[in-house]
């Protein structure tokens, strides 16, 4: 905020006596010289006003918040990390002209914000402090392998049996129980940490967008069993609904994509915010450019309401 300081003015007196010859060559500068006390007021305010303070944005998270797979990188960003110039976090950071530390990393888990993730990757909570004026990440999905050993596990044995559910069959359960049993409580820890961490920022933690469509789904560009794609969904209906609940205890926003990423798939064709794992390098199973840009509209959304 702009500091105001009120300097005092002090006229100069004109001692009595002075030659007439010496007041007439001087009159013309002292004249343009006299300020009244008002006018010095306003003139030295104006002159050590500072500019306002730009918002301070930090954001946290793994590979979907990262932005993993859109080109290009960001410039100097850790390898590992795959961290996109055109994530979500840089698209809001633009359009309000706010100061953003990125340092979303692939493959992050709620450990990782504590603990270096990698060899000069250093915790993630290390890039907030009590200047932090927005906070915004997306985390939970690496927690116990869940959306990478899913999607492993399930293309395994998709082959086997197309039109079956296979891998609903195999491992259905313990897939989706540590949702409601570790990784709920973990990221609970993870929003009260944040919150240690930036006391003044508001905190907004991001859902996942829909990755297959309710049934069915898209083999081969989803590798996936149709009978096992319900499955999938109800994964990731955990994994948000347990999300909005941390976020609610914890007091923090949540930014909810299950409904505007309705019909936007992987098997969506053109229409698709998630790249199918047809999709060569990193980006396969994560949102394109087109989905980065979704979650920051609705990331803008929500700090506007």
């Amino acid at each position: 905020m702009a500091k105001r300081r009120l300097l005092a003015t002090v006229t100069g007196i004109v001692a009595a006596g002075v030659l007439l010859a010496g007041c007439a060559q001087s009159a013309p500068n002292d004249a343009q010289s006299t300020e009244t006390p008002a006018q010095s007021t306003q003139n030295n305010a104006q002159s050590t006003e500072t500019p306002a303070r730009s918002t301070k944005y930090v954001n946290l998270g793994d590979s979907f918040s990262a932005g993993t797979g859109v080109s290009p990188l960001e410039a100097d960003s850790p390898i590992y990390c795959q961290r996109s110039s055109k994530n979500y976090a840089h698209v809001v950071a633009e359009d309000e002209d706010f100061d953003l530390t990125d340092v979303s990393c692939a493959g992050a888990d709620t450990e990782d914000l504590r603990a270096a993730q990698h060899q000069g990757v250093p915790p993630q909570l290390d890039a907030l402090d009590d200047d932090t004026d927005v906070v915004t990440l997306m985390i939970g999905g690496n927690d116990k392998q869940t959306y990478g050993r899913a999607i492993r596990l399930c293309r395994e044995v998709a082959d086997a049996d197309r039109t079956g559910s296979p891998c609903t069959d195999r491992y259905g359960r313990s897939l989706i129980d540590p949702v409601a049993a570790d990784i709920y409580p973990a990221v609970r820890q993870a929003l009260r940490d944040v919150q240690d961490r930036a006391p003044n920022a508001r905190v907004l933690l991001a859902g996942y967008p829909w990755l297959l469509p309710p049934t069915i789904g898209c083999y081969p560009e989803m590798r996936l069993a149709e009978g096992d794609v319900p499955m999938i969904r109800e994964l990731q209906t955990a994994l948000n609904t347990y999300g909005r609940r941390a976020a609610e205890d914890e007091g923090v926003e949540f930014v909810d994509m299950s409904q505007v990423s309705e019909g936007h798939d992987a098997c969506a064709g053109d229409q698709r915010w998630i790249e199918p794992m047809t999709t060569p390098g990193p980006g396969a199973v994560h949102p394109n450019e087109q989905g980065q840009a979704a979650i920051a509209e609705q990331v803008r959304k929500a700090l506007a309401g």
